[in-house]
């Protein structure tokens, strides 16, 4: 009988004269999920000019996620990258990411990832000349919580210093 009941529903909806309506959605960004997983807050530093220095940004992860470091332990999975536009009077080094912190999940505490929880900083040294300094760019990072990881993110960076 069931199998009948089936169809004869199925026939009841092929025959009505509006299609039936799609009442959920899906949604990424659900509510109570944050905008974003890292907070940055442009600090103004102030370094020699015309000689190597280090500016260091500081970065905070939402308390209850973590991100992959700059170096995750499977290909498959997304690094936190910082990319930085050119800026006139300003060379930069090679950024330098901090060792990320292992973590794993209760169902497999074998498995050992490289993250970034809470606050991290990543070192960027630069040569500028005298005067005011903008450097623009862009975080790309992957933030997950204990039960599932979320789509990649990109937070925009600005990075303010004076060169004395």
């Amino acid at each position: 009988m069931r199998p009948f009941a089936f169809f004869a529903a199925l026939a009841l909806l092929a025959g009505s004269a509006t299609p039936p309506r799609v009442v959920a959605q899906f949604d990424m960004d659900a509510p109570g999920k944050p905008k974003t997983y890292i907070l940055y807050s442009a600090e103004p530093q102030t370094v020699p000019a015309g000689r190597r220095a280090e500016l260091e940004l500081r970065f905070q992860v939402v308390p209850g996620y973590h991100v992959n470091s700059h170096t995750p332990k499977s290909p498959y999975l997304i690094p936190t990258v910082l990319t930085l536009q050119a800026a006139n009077g300003v060379k930069t080094d090679a950024l330098q990411y901090p060792a990320g912190k292992p973590y794993s999940f209760a169902f497999d505490p074998s498995d050992k990832l490289d993250v970034y929880a809470g606050d991290f900083s990543i070192k960027l040294p630069v040569v500028a000349m005298p005067g005011d300094h903008t450097l623009d760019g862009t975080l790309r990072y992957q933030a997950c919580d204990n039960a599932s990881c979320y789509p990649p993110r990109t937070l925009s960076v600005k990075i303010l210093f004076t060169a004395k």
